[in-house]
């Protein structure tokens, strides 16, 4: 294994009147004789789906689990060739309404083989597909509708009142939509007052037929144009065409197969991850090029762990949340467990670890004990996961070295932004020196680091530091109807991330800030607010905290969901007997847990301004159905502070109040 990933490919340049210093740029040591491009006999994604099912004719290709009344079933499955013939006519139904090359598409719901059906009907009409987000509520789908002119929308079934409660706003764009599965008389009658029409999945399906000319597709067309959630203002719809879509899932193949064991007809994928993001697409596609089996959750995080024993896949893309959930409950058992068998797993982590560390490949680590010990901790995934991958956010560094040990597979942890098409760094599964990284850039793309001198990041220093900026073939083409906003991020040809990295000396990339969520406290002291969150974060009474202050206050305070047991056993201690709601109020427990978090945060070299002066302490993790974060759990800002307002404000009197 060579000791550098990358290659240097041109030199960094010093700062001048109008730009900021910028380090040298930066490949993969897997592309340093170039960029990874898109061959000439692929021009659209479509070309991926249709040489599989010429290959793998009868191979799974989509799966569910069956429900009745009473129970939910196994997995019974759609071959390629089904899902092919039912793309082919839904694309002939699209063309039956009118949908021409170029138009835009809806697709409204939750992961399942309609979506992955619809966005490849799109693919075969040179349609581009517009996720709607599951998440955003009405007000975002009536927005993206109007915003990118789509015209016809697939809607899961749930999803019908939703779409037709805003048709009224979007009449003049929306005219056809389609359930998933059935729609009622009312809800088409409903639809046809505003002049459109609505189908059954099995009503549209009718319209179409195998038959027909498929239009020609290039490289150039757009493929999706995907909204992000963003963290203020309305979304914004990312551009993305067919090459810069096929060279990321050509990229994904190309790593896997320098670095791990080849993805091919045998493997299976669990779909959880919202298909509404590109990350999950760029997976799914990779997974559909390689003829491999998809999946899909049932839609409800209580049974997420049931669907994976269920499916037992060979690839699991997770977040960090579900990894800590994972890590929880394994070590949960492993302590329940008691005596002998405690010592015994510890003993083999420990061992195991010491061999990752040397630099032994997980297969050649620990043999015997994954036999004896970890063959049953990684039943938590199924039992047959080789390949596992986290993006979205940053893994926590102890429950990455705790899944590289236990669960039996190697683990990359990636980064990326829909507008460099899901991941553009990704660490080598077997190279444990990569933990806490993100690794490398992909096979398609160069970066480098430019200079934050506002926050003290030099990207010309022995530890170079700065945001992160990328040039390749898997960027995005600009916002939908927003050439003022691309040009505020694509400047000389690099679009530039807003993250914030330092490169480590292996070539990986470490990203240790945000650039945006900076801020004044009234001293003129300035808090980069995710780098301090990220340390009080280490602090294990916590799930999760938002920290608050602004340039007319001269301290922080925060909002913290505690972690449940760890207050019950606090109240046990000192004998309160309050339910978890009443704790949260309780003015002792709210110190104990304000205590440890800047005990925490003294530990992690918080000067005195970062650390906090009162907190509230709130039982109800943040959630989407409040819009207090995005889908990929990141911190909505200005929709926390509106949510919190008052609470905030009696915080800063309570805490002004014991000050003086």
């Amino acid at each position: 294994m060579p000791e550098v990933y990358t290659v240097k490919v041109e030199e960094g340049r010093p700062a001048t009147d109008a730009k900021p210093s910028a380090g040298p740029v930066y490949r993969s040591i897997y592309a340093k004789d170039g960029l990874l491009e898109v061959p000439s006999d692929f021009e659209s994604p479509w070309d991926f789906f249709r040489d599989s099912v010429k290959r793998n004719p009868n191979n799974k290709m989509l799966g569910r689990r069956q429900k009745t009344e009473s129970k939910v079933g196994s997995y019974t499955w759609l071959t390629y060739q089904d899902v092919y013939d039912a793309a082919l006519k839904m694309g002939s139904a699209m063309r039956s309404r009118g949908v021409n090359p170029g138009d835009r598409c809806g697709i409204y719901g939750s992961n399942c083989p309609e979506w992955i059906i619809v966005m490849e009907a799109c693919n075969s009409c040179a349609a581009s597909y517009v996720p709607l987000y599951d998440t955003l509520g009405p007000n975002a789908v009536e927005f993206i509708i109007n915003h990118a002119e789509v015209s016809i929308a697939f809607v899961q079934e749930k999803k019908i009142p939703s779409i037709l409660s805003c048709l009224a706003q979007c009449s003049s764009n929306l005219k056809t939509i389609v359930s998933f599965g059935s729609v009622s008389t009312t809800q088409k009658k409903e639809a046809e007052e505003h002049g459109a029409s609505c189908f059954s999945w099995g009503e549209f399906l009718q319209l179409g037929c195998l038959d027909w000319d498929l239009p020609s597709k290039k490289k150039n067309d757009i493929c999706t144009i995907m909204y992000t959630s963003g963290t203020t203002g309305d979304p914004k719809g990312v551009v993305i065409k067919n090459e810069a879509f096929m060279a990321e899932v050509l990229s994904v193949d190309h790593i896997i197969m320098l670095t791990d064991r080849v993805v091919g007809e045998d493997d299976v994928y669990f779909s959880f991850l919202p298909l509404a993001h590109v990350y999950d697409q760029i997976m799914e596609t990779y997974c559909i090029y390689k003829g491999s089996s998809i999946g899909f959750w049932q839609g409800d995080v209580r049974f997420l762990l049931e669907d994976v024993q269920a499916l037992k896949p060979t690839i699991f893309c997770g977040v960090p949340r579900v990894f800590d959930r994972i890590y929880a409950g394994i070590k949960s058992k492993v302590s329940s467990a008691g005596g002998l068998q405690s010592t015994l797993f510890q003993c083999a982590y420990n061992y195991k670890l010491k061999s990752l560390e040397k630099g032994l490949p997980q297969h050649k680590a620990a043999p015997l004990f994954d036999r004896l010990v970890f063959d049953k901790t990684k039943l938590a995934l199924g039992g047959r996961v080789r390949i596992l991958l986290s993006g979205a956010a940053p893994l926590p560094r102890h429950v990455e070295e705790f899944m590289r040990v236990t669960s039996g597979s190697t683990l990359s942890q990636g980064y990326g932004l829909t507008e460099s098409c899901a991941g553009c760094f990704t660490a080598i599964g077997d190279v444990y020196s990569m933990t806490g990284t993100v690794g490398v850039p992909m096979t398609t793309i160069e970066a480098r680091l430019e200079s934050v001198p506002e926050m003290g990041y030099d990207a010309l220093s022995n530890v170079p530091r700065g945001e992160i900026c990328l040039r390749g073939n898997t960027l995005f083409s600009g916002y939908h109807k927003r050439e003022d906003l691309t040009k505020e991020v694509m400047v000389d040809g690099w679009f530039h991330t807003g993250d914030i990295g330092e490169w480590q000396s292996n070539g990986a990339m470490k990203i240790i800030d945000r650039k945006k969520n900076i801020f004044k406290l009234s001293q003129g002291e300035y808090i980069a607010v995710e780098n301090i969150e990220n340390k009080y974060l280490q602090c294990p009474l916590i799930a999760s905290i938002w920290v608050y202050g602004n340039s007319f206050e001269s301290f922080l305070v925060a909002v913290v969901i505690p972690e449940r047991t760890v207050i019950e056993d606090w109240a046990k201690e000192h004998n309160v007997t309050d339910d978890f709601k009443s704790l949260c109020d309780n003015l002792k427990a709210r110190k104990y847990i304000l205590d440890e978090l800047n005990s925490t945060g003294q530990k992690h070299q918080l000067r005195g301004f970062e650390l906090l002066k009162a907190i509230h302490l709130e039982p109800i993790p943040f959630d989407m159905e409040r819009d207090l974060i995005t889908p990929t759990f990141k911190l909505k800002r200005p929709q926390l502070l509106k949510y919190y307002k008052d609470r905030i404000d009696q915080l800063y009197k309570e805490a002004k109040g014991a000050m003086a």
